[in-house]
């Protein structure tokens, strides 16, 4: 089983403070962080820069942004569903966004679950381990953490 999370985020200020969070609630995964959609696409499917990566160490867990260059959050989102070998990776919408529309927009798509980012520091570290906790320890994934569907 994989222990890699990956974390999509394009504002280094954020990265930095999940990174900070992360460490200080010491998860023991590693995370890989893609700063666009594209670099989260690329990472997922093992293409273009990642094309080496070893495909059966996809990530355990997506913490994504929406509002990203390139590719968008709901656009990420939309790929990695409709994928058979990404479907099954839980993905957490991670996000300063409160729009009802973004939140209709993600769970549509597919999102396990929808989380506005804290601005307190405290509160966004017990955030990130309540996901943790139940995303990385409580929750059961597929067998070999393949897609639903064999179609």
């Amino acid at each position: 089983m994989s222990r890699k999370i990956l974390l999509v985020e394009d504002n280094l200020d954020d990265e930095a403070l999940t990174l900070r969070a992360l460490q200080k609630i010491d998860l023991a995964y590693d995370v890989v962080v893609a700063h666009d959609g594209v670099e989260a696409l690329d990472f997922a499917f093992g293409t273009g820069p990642f094309a080496e990566r070893e495909m059966h160490s996809k990530p355990r867990l997506i913490l994504l942004d929406l509002k990203l260059p390139k590719i968008d959050g709901l656009e990420v989102l939309r790929s990695l569903r409709s994928n058979n070998e990404t479907k099954s990776i839980p993905v957490i919408i991670f996000t300063s966004s409160s729009e009802e529309q973004d939140i209709l927009d993600s769970y549509y798509l597919g999102a396990n679950s929808y989380v506005r980012k804290p601005v307190d520091f405290n509160q966004f570290c017990e955030a990130l381990r309540q996901i943790g906790l139940y995303w990385l320890t409580l929750n059961q994934l597929p067998p070999l953490h393949k897609g639903l569907c064999a179609s």
